[in-house]
């Protein structure tokens, strides 16, 4: 994926409209990894993590939406997770919301789906290939 601006690390979320599966992005494998498993540990959320190290979370174990943190608590741990997505150079203001609607299969253009990667707007699927 291209666009996101990250120079290192990684970010993950199991906010991802509509099937809600693990999204992951990063810069390496090992990140990436980390990422996905303190998703797992904390059944749902957000993570940035870099060098291994877990910069920033928050836990929504609720269906992996919601918190049981008070508002309060979210906003701060938002802000904290936005801020080190700006330390491994994530380009948006609020990345997770990016990495949110990439997986919204109702809005155009390309999507990630549990699918694959699908162009909306033709409703067909887009073949991949690892390189």
């Amino acid at each position: 994926m291209k666009g996101l601006g990250l120079k290192r690390g990684a970010l993950a979320t199991s906010v991802a409209h509509d099937s809600h599966n693990i999204v992951v992005v990063g810069v390496s494998d090992e990140d990436m990894r980390r990422a996905v498993e303190e998703i797992q540990k904390m059944q749902g959320g957000f993570v940035v993590v870099d060098q291994g190290e877990v910069k920033a979370s928050l836990s929504l174990p609720i269906a992996g939406l919601m918190s049981r943190e008070t508002s309060e608590v979210v906003a701060l741990k938002l802000a904290q997770l936005n801020e080190a997505g700006r330390e491994i150079r994530a380009m948006p203001a609020n990345p997770f919301l990016t990495l949110s609607f990439l997986t919204l299969p109702v809005i155009p253009e390309l999507k990630i789906t549990d699918k694959g990667l699908v162009d909306v707007s033709r409703f067909r699927i887009i073949p991949l290939e690892a390189s």
